[in-house]
């Protein structure tokens, strides 16, 4: 395995010898074998303008290479939070419906049981069964953890293997320390972090490495980080690069990628950049100017360990052949993220400096910190609101397709409306697979999600609409037309074509529109499971 930046791990058991006698594995000798590898690769907790080729000062130059090379969407939509994003983007259904309407913890109600069910299938599930090697590198989080009291038999069919991975490495846990992180697996055993272990890289080479290794035939890999998800845990030589970047402060930041995204064609002029949160200062204003700059610096090396590594998945699939036939898609699970971190659970590890206070510089492993709401307003330029929300602060997500035998016109802007439920049905339709009525003996869901191909060819997504909904806070989507709330709160009518900033509620000129685009969500919300 590459590894020139991180340790590889030690287990605390002994090697296992890999098994690909699940049931429903079907493997594939044909050399021939023209059917496209698919990679989906997943950032955590960053914004709409975190990369370079979406606007930012972030040095990204591999995923800006796949983005120049490929397709930039604009107007593609997450779940809002780390594991309903994860459940719909596996399994193509909404996130209740998949068993996380919430989070990990355990429930009787069929759209929170903290887990994935047995209603649903995950892409590899599906890929196996007409031959793709199933591979996965990171964070699952679609299974229940318990940080404070871990219980690591609870639901094994719900770990990436009895899922239809043939291989792991990550994470069971949805975040932790980057150095020493919790949950960590190999396959079905739990393992230790080596020294030197940065799990980023570990990621990334993990990943890189299952390509090196993968047989002739088709190959779906789903990379799923943790970056840039608090901790903001980076290594040295990474923030450095960031020193004194972040000076200018939030304010210029914000107008600055603004005039990017404009520039690039991935916003319209006509949208006001949304105002600084209320909470937050003017950036003169601001207190401890130095630590709030070095927070923005460590978040930005979180993202470009990230691209490093990405950029050895890329060169790992060129050495070995695949490159040109295989989609690559990179998108983020929620907005950027406004959570301030206090304190620390002791099962995270011991961290003396834990905390978002200014009296820590965060980085190093004993620090335990997140980025804060001013930085989080600028990571989710031009739009307002955050991580958990369904406006578009918090559901907004760049999208990369990059596929070099099928995606001929490179370079370009798709304005499409697509959602992480659609790339099931994109895996499904380009591997040639069928999505099941009934899987292991129980019934499916139908799917959810349409295929992304015809958005390749610059052709319409056709859908009827699409819905959200995360601890009460809701959303549909319909045309350019947007019916929004946070939770208890009334519902706001926008035209997105017009107000993607969300600035203009048209609630109170349109009762009518109000009134059918509400129906039509709690229609859904019946459907889906979703609790009210």
């Amino acid at each position: 395995m590459n590894c020139p930046r991180s340790t590889l791990i030690v287990s605390t058991v002994a090697a296992m010898t890999l098994s690909l006698s699940q049931p429903g594995s079907v493997r594939s000798d044909t050399a021939a074998d023209e059917r496209p590898s698919i990679v989906i690769i997943m950032a955590d907790d960053m914004g709409f303008s975190d990369l370079g080729c979406y606007g930012s000062e972030i040095r990204t130059p591999n995923l800006d290479r796949l983005a120049d090379g490929g397709l930039r969407f604009t107007q593609f939509y997450n779940a809002a939070r780390c594991c309903p994003t994860r459940a719909a983007l596996l399994t193509g259904l909404y996130p209740h419906q998949a068993g996380l309407g919430t989070m990990v913890g355990p429930s009787n109600h069929p759209g929170y049981r903290g887990r994935l069910t047995e209603r649903c299938v995950t892409i590899a599930e599906v890929l196996r069964t007409v031959g793709y090697q199933t591979l996965m590198s990171g964070k699952w989080h679609v299974s229940h953890y318990n940080y404070t009291n871990p219980e690591p038999t609870l639901h094994r069919e719900s770990w990436p293997r009895q899922r239809g991975f043939d291989r792991f490495f990550g994470t069971l846990a949805g975040g932790g320390s980057y150095f020493t992180p919790v949950s960590l697996m190999r396959d079905n055993e739990f393992i230790e972090p080596g020294e030197g272990f940065y799990y980023t890289d570990a990621i990334n080479d993990e990943a890189a490495r299952f390509i090196d290794e993968a047989d002739a035939g088709p190959l779906f890999l789903y990379v799923a980080h943790v970056a840039p998800h608090w901790p903001l845990h980076a290594l040295p030589d990474d923030i450095a690069r960031y020193e004194g970047v972040y000076d200018v402060g939030w304010d210029a930041l914000r107008a600055q990628r603004h005039a990017r995204l404009i520039d690039a064609g991935l916003v319209s002029p006509d949208w006001p950049l949304t105002p600084r949160d209320r909470r937050v200062p003017a950036w003169d204003d601001a207190p401890n100017k130095a630590w709030e700059a070095h927070r923005m610096a460590a978040y930005a090396a979180q993202i470009d360990s990230m691209d490093q590594g990405i950029g050895r998945i890329v060169e790992a699939l060129r050495r070995t052949g695949r490159l040109d036939n295989t989609l690559i898609l990179f998108l983020s699970d929620n907005g950027g993220c406004a959570e301030i971190i206090q304190g620390v659970r002791t099962r995270h590890g011991h961290f003396p400096r834990g905390g978002t206070r200014p009296d820590v510089f965060p980085g190093g492993p004993d620090t335990y910190a997140s980025y804060g709401i001013g930085w989080a307003n600028a990571s989710n330029t031009p739009f307002r609101l955050y991580k958990k929300w369904a406006h578009e602060g918090g559901i907004a997500t760049p999208l990369i397709a990059h596929w070099p035998r099928r995606i001929a016109d490179a370079g370009a802007i798709r304005h499409q409306v697509g959602h992480v439920i659609d790339l099931m049905a994109t895996c499904v339709a380009i591997a040639g697979a069928e999505y099941p009525e009934t899987f292991g003996g129980h019934d499916i869901l139908p799917l959810e999600g349409k295929s992304l191909v015809s958005a390749f060819d610059n052709e319409p997504i056709e859908r009827e609409a699409l819905y959200w909904e995360h601890f009460g806070n809701r959303a549909v989507r319909v045309g350019p037309w947007k019916l929004a709330a946070e939770a208890r709160g009334k519902w706001e009518l926008y035209h997105l074509e017009d107000d993607r900033g969300e600035m203009n509620n048209l609630a109170a000129e349109r009762p009518e529109l109000v009134k059918k685009l509400a129906a039509m969500w709690d229609a859904w919300a019946d459907r889906a499971f979703v609790r009210r």
